[in-house]
């Protein structure tokens, strides 16, 4: 990882301290059952060669159209899932106040969420989504029930927080992240409310900021993707409005605002996330690939790479960990530079060991990667 004598000297002249700063996030939940599909098995337990790459899987599947197939998934284990509660616990590592307002069980919390829930002030919409997720070594696939997603809208909402604590949290918050719109069937609908109808109700505020992350919108129509970017759009009106996009989900906004895609080298990825942030006219733009990051505000476009490793030990939730540090750089007062540098050893430090980082562990992995 290549990092700049810029960055190097802003993290030394400046602490990654996040006291004091506060968040609120949601709307999803998911419980993650982590499995690894199994090629040959040669005993009990873990004794098995996996399938280690999607398309090895692919060429399982596909060998058994017209036939049949049995593919075991071993079980690794369950953890915490959803886009919402891995960057609000990132969140939390790296030391932000965080309440979270999401699906983690309803009437009562999932056990998987109890912790996470008193640690967050939690209000609970829905039962939550249970996602089984393939990990590979060529990435992950993601195989999700979101039916009690349906039930999040608008209503419940100000129902299950209450019209006036809710405004008032919105209000307090430094900055609000809401994430998955993809999977949340009325996320949209939601964002119109805000718009509407809460926004013009907070007190005046120097920065007010907005994060939204659509994940994997390939499932949704191009109209609804296009409504969608319309309406996040319309928030820049009331605060600093940032849209978080990993490459693949950049590509398919391209396509859908009839702007040109590209590859994963610097100039590409700046030329698309400033065209994207000129056509929605918002504060910024950030897209993520695996090993780099880029984004563009009004001042200019910025790109850094990451600290990549071959072995991951997870992949699910690197984007989450990614975008917590990416929001909690800049309310800290970081450079776009140093802040996607921050973020990316956000998500390195997650990847290599499973665990959400401290802002002492980021700037570590930051100065450890410059080394080597």
């Amino acid at each position: 990882m290549r990092i700049s004598s810029t960055i190097l000297e802003e993290v030394s002249q400046k602490p990654f301290n996040t006291s004091g700063k506060s968040s609120v996030v949601g709307l999803d939940g998911f419980v993650d059952k982590i499995v690894t599909p199994v090629d040959k098995r040669h005993g009990l337990g873990e004794s098995f060669d996996p399938i280690d790459t999607i398309d090895a899987l692919g060429s399982r599947i596909s060998a058994a159209a017209g036939k049949s197939a049995n593919i075991e998934l071993f079980p690794r284990f369950e953890k915490l899932g959803g886009n919402g509660p891995i960057m609000a616990n990132a969140m939390l590592s790296l030391g932000l106040g965080v309440r979270y307002v999401g699906a983690l069980g309803r009437p009562v919390v999932h056990p998987v969420f109890e912790e996470f829930a008193r640690k967050t002030q939690a209000i609970s919409l829905a039962e939550p989504g249970i996602t089984t997720a393939l990990e590979f070594k060529d990435g992950k696939l993601m195989l999700g029930n979101t039916r009690s997603l349906e039930e999040i809208d608008f209503v419940r909402m100000l129902e299950s927080c209450e019209e006036g604590p809710f405004i008032d949290m919105i209000a307090n918050a430094d900055v609000v992240a809401v994430v998955n719109w993809t999977m949340i069937p009325k996320m949209t609908s939601i964002l119109v409310g805000l718009v509407d109808k809460i926004l013009p109700n907070l007190p005046p505020r120097d920065t007010r900021n907005f994060f939204f992350d659509l994940t994997d919108p390939a499932k949704r129509s191009k109209e609804d993707i296009l409504e969608v970017l319309h309406v996040i759009s319309r928030f820049q009106a009331h605060a600093e409005a940032t849209l978080g996009l990993n490459y693949n989900e950049a590509l398919q906004v391209c396509e859908t605002l009839g702007l040109q895609g590209g590859d994963k080298d610097e100039n590409s990825l700046k030329r698309i996330a400033t065209e994207i942030r000129r056509k929605l006219e918002i504060s910024c733009v950030v897209v993520h690939p695996v090993d780099s990051a880029a984004c563009a505000t009004k001042e200019g476009a910025w790109w850094s790479e990451g600290p990549f490793t071959e072995n991951p030990k997870i992949t699910t939730g690197a984007g989450d960990h990614f975008n917590a540090g990416f929001c909690s750089a800049r309310l800290c007062g970081f450079s776009p530079l140093t802040s996607l540098a921050l973020a990316t050893c956000t998500s390195g430090h997650y990847v290599r060991s499973t665990q959400s980082p401290s802002t002492n562990q980021v700037i570590a992995l930051l100065k450890e990667a410059e080394l080597s």
